[in-house]
């Protein structure tokens, strides 16, 4: 169990499902804050209106859900790999594994866009590692 729990397959796996969770929990917490909500449209009965605000807002919940996991799939996969190939457990690996996300993201975009985006992820996947990282001082 616990070198099935190590393995990449795992964690990318694993990572996808959280983030699916997680862009799913953010989509349904700001549907509120839509302009276009089908309340405000007078046609409809009471029982459509709240349907469709339902069916609507299912579908913005599995869309953001969709790009979280894929986003957390593809950095935790990545991040594995590398960590794997370096066998070291550093920052490197997290910075590293950020600038190719980054760039496999924004790979459309050409390669100075990809090559923006990798930097772009790298500078953020440092930054929460150094966050992660950093020391708690000792209560002594």
């Amino acid at each position: 169990m616990s070198l099935a729990s190590e393995s990449c397959i795992f964690k990318s796996t694993l990572a996808g499902g959280m983030g699916f969770g997680m862009g799913a929990f953010f989509s349904m917490m700001s549907s509120s804050f839509q302009y276009d909500d089908p309340l405000s449209r007078s046609d409809l009965s009471t029982r459509k209106k709240t349907t469709e605000m339902f069916k609507e807002m299912g579908r913005g919940m599995y869309r953001s859900g969709r790009s979280f996991g894929k986003v957390g799939a593809l950095y935790s996969g990545v991040e594995c790999i590398i960590e794997s190939y370096r066998a070291r457990n550093d920052m490197t690996n997290g910075i590293a594994g950020g600038f190719v996300t980054g760039a496999i993201l924004a790979r459309n975009s050409g390669p100075k866009g990809a090559l923006m985006g990798g930097v772009g992820f790298a500078l953020f996947s440092g930054a929460i590692e150094l966050f992660l990282r950093r020391e708690t001082p000792d209560d002594d």
